[in-house]
């Protein structure tokens, strides 16, 4: 299990929990990001934050700080 801000452009994985529990996991939750979806890493902004993820059918753009609060499996 990594956190979502180390995966690299292109890698999918599943979505476990998240680290803490907080205002931002709650919102995230709101958006789509519960455990079991499917995460897959589009791409970086030119200075690596924001980052684009596909959660299902929907694009979010988070913050670093904020993806490294998703813990993933990623697929091999």
């Amino acid at each position: 299990m990594t956190p979502l801000s180390r995966m690299i452009p292109g890698q999918k994985g599943t979505v476990i929990g998240f680290t803490v529990d907080s205002r931002i996991s709650r919102r995230l939750l709101e958006m789509g990001v519960v455990p079991g979806r499917s995460v897959v890493y589009l791409r970086n902004a030119p200075l690596r934050d924001p980052l684009e993820v596909q959660v299902g059918s929907c694009c979010l753009s988070l913050r670093r700080a904020e993806a490294s609060l998703i813990t993933v499996r990623i697929e091999e």
